[in-house]
């Protein structure tokens, strides 16, 4: 679980520069340029996610429990998943409704993985890698939201298309990882 948490430290640091140290990230974009920083960021963060994801399948391999959920809760998570693959989508699709709406839908997109896979997870390592998540999501989104008033972004134009786009490639995504990546990269079948 050590090395899970290592990872993590790494990954989410690597993260929360903007929540606790945003003057000293603009100074390094400043000092070094935007490129640079960008792959340094990068890195640092596959770093960190590749470690994390690799004492979590560790930990998985000695467990300790927690708690044992019900197994109504693996249904609740399958269907909290669902716009939580869409607000995945809306971080990336111009003009959309949902994200001109949210304002940060990656953000709330992890807070429902992130909360959801808590509810039906009573490992503690799965309750420390979730709750890590989770607690990162809300503090970024209040510090995104705390930029937001400062420097409002530029109002959106709304496309329809864009928002329908967004979820039906939401709703693929989500239907194709939970009946195919999901047991191929996780090894956990999210329907059974």
């Amino acid at each position: 679980m050590t090395i899970m948490i290592i990872g993590l430290l790494i990954f989410l640091g690597s993260h929360s520069v903007r929540i606790f140290a945003e003057d000293w990230r603009q100074q390094q974009i400043t000092k070094h340029g935007e490129t640079s920083w960008k792959l340094a960021y990068s890195v640092v963060s596959v770093i960190g996610l590749a470690i994390a994801i690799y004492g979590f399948g560790q930990m998985r391999l000695d467990p300790i429990y927690v708690w044992f959920p019900p197994m109504g809760l693996r249904h609740a998570v399958a269907l909290l998943m669902i716009p939580a693959f869409i607000m995945l989508v809306a971080a990336y699709v111009p003009r959309n409704a949902i994200k001109a709406k949210l304002g940060h839908p990656m953000m709330l997109a992890v807070k429902i993985w992130a909360f959801s896979h808590l509810l039906a997870n009573g490992r503690l390592g799965d309750i420390i890698f979730f709750a890590a998540f989770l607690v990162w999501a809300i503090l970024a989104f209040k510090a995104a939201k705390k930029r937001d008033r400062a420097a409002p972004p530029p109002a959106t134009v709304i496309s329809i298309p864009a928002t329908i786009a967004t979820v039906v490639v939401g709703l693929v995504a989500y239907i194709v990882f939970a009946l195919y990546l999901h047991m191929l990269l996780i090894g956990v079948p999210v329907f059974s």
